[in-house]
């Protein structure tokens, strides 16, 4: 018991510490990474790195990166959308990428990403699933897993964003008597549109796009906002309160920014 007292003093000592050394930097108008307030990391797409699946894509902002593939199989229809196929979305934080991260089943914060990274997708409605439909009592299911390969920060845009680059590199597979043909397939998924995540950071009065780990550990308020072309599609808040006002800024900010995006996903 004592041991966890002096662990828990030193938490938050540590954060204190952050916290006053980031502070210093942002009252000079840069972050601690030299990066300006709204700018992101330098970000990277790898489609298809894994062979086996219908897509791929692995998503770098920085030295964060995640992994999404996606793979199909013949499922029963939901009963209140009985022509629809379905659309699942499991996130898993791999131990590897996070000393944080530890083995097991899925923990709140695991459920949390996923939840996010489906939410994006559905509301956009990137995804035509009436497209899903096979006959009666028969749809395609597609399964789109998620693994945090490397954890520097913001993990819920770089989830968000391997997620909708596997779908833009995912496959319809080719169905011949209420089966899928494995390996055989008949052109790429339709996309209506590319939903874009975009996390800000609020560190006293500062707020900042796309924060690193060290940012995140110390955020006072934390919101990811996805939109497409036009519209919000959803938001998250996970930490702390903001203003209308602040809210407004961050809409704004997040539509210039998920248009930057969004050129990257439309040009690769």
């Amino acid at each position: 018991m004592v041991g966890d007292g002096m662990d828990d003093l030193k938490d938050v000592i540590l954060y204190h510490m952050r916290r006053d050394v980031m502070l210093s930097t942002l009252r000079k108008g840069t972050r601690y990474d030299g990066r300006p307030f709204d700018e992101y990391r330098e970000i990277k797409i790898e489609y298809g790195p894994i062979k086996t699946a219908e897509g791929s894509a692995i998503a770098h902002i920085g030295n964060t990166k995640v992994l999404a593939a996606a793979k199909f199989e013949v499922v029963k229809p939901f009963a209140d959308r009985p022509d629809e196929g379905v659309l699942t979305v499991n996130s898993e934080f791999l131990p590897t990428a996070s000393a944080q991260f530890e083995s097991g089943p899925p923990d709140e914060n695991s459920i949390e990403l996923a939840r996010v990274v489906d939410r994006g997708i559905r509301s956009a409605e990137s995804v035509d699933l009436k497209s899903f439909f096979i006959e009666e009592e028969k749809v395609l299911g597609l399964f789109l897993d998620i693994f945090v390969l490397d954890h520097a920060g913001n993990l819920f845009d770089a989830a968000a964003l391997a997620a909708i680059a596997c779908l833009k590199n995912t496959r319809m597979p080719k169905i011949e008597e209420g089966e899928i043909v494995r390996k055989e397939f008949t052109g790429p998924l339709k996309l209506k549109n590319y939903p874009v995540a975009t996390t800000l950071a609020k560190i006293a009065d500062y707020w900042l796009v796309d924060p690193s780990l060290d940012e995140d550990k110390v955020a006072d308020s934390l919101i990811t906002i996805t939109t497409v072309e036009g519209h919000v599609c959803s938001m998250q808040k996970r930490e702390g309160a903001l203003t209308k006002e602040e809210l407004l800024d961050c809409i704004d900010i997040a539509f210039k920014k998920g248009n930057k995006i969004r050129s990257i996903l439309e040009r690769d």
